[in-house]
Order: structure tokens, then C-alpha cells, then sequence
């Protein structure tokens, strides 16, 4: 069985983050069940120049956090929830990834918030985002409250059920790419 690149994404614009505490637990989820090499790239490391307008034009450090989603076997894709959405930054983000990068690629959906009156964003937000790109995002989705963490680190069994399971979702999934497949894909 050969490894899989799986990239975390955390849409956190600071540290500590629950969203990047729930990325984490997510991909070592699925490192233990699937042979990964799981890396986590957090919204704030892409820089202050994520906001340029022309991917050309964007810091390398960004550029590179689109380089690890564009060439990633399986995502793990976290927001925190601001306002019933994801952030504007979270969405530019993925403004730059190319339209047919991501056909075909396995997704686990997560987000954190405050309450559970913003649990659905995943399914109204970025389900539909990721639709977009021809991703393959598995049925079950993981939503995070506060109330879910305790210490930094998630705590609840729900929660964590639906963790192992949707990482048994993506482990059925992910399969290895070879270097550049982001260019063939769609073909």
C-alpha cells in the first residue's frame, strides 16, 4: 500500500485554534487507519499577501500552501465559522486553486463554531464550494462547537465518532497521485 499525501487545511487566523486542533485530530484519524503523510497548513501562515489579486502575485509562502492543495492525494478542509460563512480569506484562498485541480480528490468537510446554530455551514458552504471543483467530499461532514473542546484538544464522543468515521469514508478513498496529477486530472 503506498502512501498518500494528505493536506490539512485550518482556516484559522490565529493561534491557538480549534479548527486546527479538529484538522489534526481528523488527519492523524486517518493516518491510523490509511498509510499518509499528513501535513496541516493553517489560513495565517499564507501571510498578509494572501490578499493579492493575481495568484503571481502572491507571497511564497501562500503559493506554496496552493501548490500542497493542488498536488494533495486527500484534504482535510476546517473553517471556523464567522458570521454563517467561512471567511473571505478562507474563500480567496481557494479562488487561486485551479478550477480542475481538485476533480476527483477526496475531502473531509469541517468546520468549528461558537454554537450549534452554525452547523449546517458545512453542508450550505462548503459542500457547495467544493462541488465546484469536482471534489469527492465524503457523507459525513464534522461540525465543532465550543463546547466540543475541552482543553484545546476535542473532546466529545459524538464528535469523535463522526471523526473515525468520516475518516474511514476517506481512507476507502484516497488513492496516491502521481507528481503533477493536478495538470491531469480533468483528462
Amino acid at each position: 500500500m503506498h502512501m498518500v499525501r494528505l493536506v490539512g487545511i485550518a482556516g484559522n487566523t490565529r493561534r491557538p485554534s480549534r479548527t486546527r486542533a479538529l484538522v489534526e485530530r481528523i488527519g492523524r484519524e486517518v493516518a491510523r487507519q490509511h498509510p499518509a503523510r499528513f501535513e496541516l497548513h493553517d489560513l495565517v501562515d499564507a501571510g498578509p499577501g494572501l490578499g493579492a489579486f493575481s495568484r503571481q502575485d502572491l507571497p511564497d509562502r501562500a503559493r506554496a500552501i496552493l501548490e500542497a492543495i493542488e498536488n494533495a492525494d486527500a484534504l482535510v478542509i476546517g473553517s471556523p465559522v464567522f458570521k454563517g460563512s467561512y471567511s473571505g480569506l478562507f474563500k480567496h484562498l481557494f479562488d487561486f486553486v485551479g478550477a480542475e485541480a481538485l476533480a476527483g480528490v477526496p475531502v473531509i468537510l469541517a468546520a468549528t463554531g461558537g454554537g450549534r446554530r452554525h452547523a449546517l455551514v458545512v453542508e450550505h458552504q462548503l459542500r457547495p464550494l467544493f462541488g465546484f471543483f469536482s471534489a469527492l467530499t465524503v457523507p459525513t461532514a464534522i461540525y465543532a462547537s465550543d463546547e466540543d473542546f475541552r482543553d484545546g484538544e476535542l473532546s466529545d464522543p459524538v464528535t469523535l465518532a463522526r471523526v473515525s468515521q468520516a475518516a474511514d469514508e476517506l481512507a476507502r478513498l484516497a488513492r496516491p497521485v502521481p507528481p503533477n496529477a493536478a495538470l491531469t486530472r480533468a483528462a
